[in-house]
């Protein structure tokens, strides 16, 4: 079979190799649908997930489809269910992030199903394409519970690709209505605003800071008012925003920061201590990842895909990802 390898940095190949061999506690999953990840991105670049290991570096981690083959240990699912695949942990391997596994190719090995956890299955109204947002979906919504932010809140969300978006809808499913989504994009700035964001600003043309200042208004800092924007989520990897939402945030701020930012970041330590602001990081998903098919069951998060292509134009769809500046979610159909 086919599948999208790791091999170098800067050299990703559409490989042959052979079929999964499952044993009694594995599950194979025919892929309906693979989404590729800034982070695939950077795998490629590094070639690998920390550079070039001894092997090609299975990509794809955000991937749904159908259960095609049961190990005789399996009890909780069988051939033929519809399911959302969890990538994984330390323990389990991560599929597309360093195991010999990964989504972008037709089959995938789930290895050690038996212990429970990997697989959640999909309800039959909801369509496998849609159900494969889950994995980012769920990046988004851990965004949104490291901010603490709730029901009648002022929120900033900084970067509207997939993550930014999953946690706008995320805000939007627990009734925080007063979203404010920041991007270069006007066509990501229209997928905000579908998704639940109350206004957009575009840094290129609007004065952000004044803007939030308008929107939420102004709370007294002691070197003169800030705007009195309660939470901030960075989802853009700019390192400037990191800096400005900590100079330029409220006092008792809180910033949840879900990008990746590879370079080290100055921080006025004083400030953050003379405002008393709180900075958390964002990794991975909520708690109960099957949280994520459950929100998709609940609202449309349809229009985030925008972006098609089959497995032997891998290539093109990485080309949209990198440099198609509207682009949402790219998914790829093995």
């Amino acid at each position: 079979m086919k599948q999208v390898r790791v091999h170098a940095p800067d050299d990703v190949r559409v490989d042959e190799v052979a079929e999964p061999e499952p044993g009694p506690r594995d599950v194979v999953v025919s892929v309906a649908a693979c989404g590729i990840c800034g982070s695939d991105l950077g795998y490629i670049r590094m070639g690998g997930l920390a550079g070039p290991g001894g092997e090609p570096m299975p990509l794809g981690h955000e991937f749904s489809g159908v259960v095609a083959h049961v190990g005789a240990e399996v009890v909780d699912v069988r051939e033929g269910d519809r399911v959302v695949v969890h990538p994984g942990d330390d323990d389990l391997g991560r599929i597309g992030n360093g195991s010999p596994e990964g989504g972008l190719a037709p089959l995938v090995l789930v290895r050690d199903a038996a212990s429970g956890g990997r697989l959640h299955r999909v309800p039959d109204d909801l369509p496998l394409e849609i159900a494969t947002l889950a994995e980012p979906l769920g990046v988004g919504m851990r965004a949104v519970e490291q901010s603490d932010a709730r029901a009648g809140e002022s929120v900033a969300v900084f970067g509207c690709g997939p993550i930014g978006l999953s946690a706008i809808a995320a805000l939007a499913d627990r009734g925080v209505t007063d979203v404010v989504a920041v991007d270069l994009s006007p066509g990501r700035l229209e997928l905000a605003k579908r998704l639940g964001a109350r206004a957009t600003l575009d840094p290129a043309n609007d004065d952000v800071w004044a803007a939030l200042a308008g929107l939420h208004g102004t709370t007294p800092f002691m070197f003169g008012p800030t705007p009195a924007t309660d939470a901030f989520i960075e989802a853009s990897g700019a390192p400037s925003v990191i800096t400005e939402v900590i100079d330029r945030g409220r006092s008792g701020g809180r910033l949840s920061v879900v990008a990746l930012h590879y370079e080290s970041i100055p921080v006025n330590f004083l400030t953050v201590l003379m405002k008393q602001f709180t900075i958390r990081g964002s990794m991975e998903y909520p708690a109960r990842f099957a949280d994520t098919i459950d929100l998709l069951a609940r609202r449309d998060l349809s229009p985030m895909v925008t972006h098609r292509f089959g497995l032997d134009d891998f290539g093109a769809a990485l080309d949209a990802l990198a440099n198609d500046p509207d682009c949402g979610k790219v998914l790829v159909t093995p």
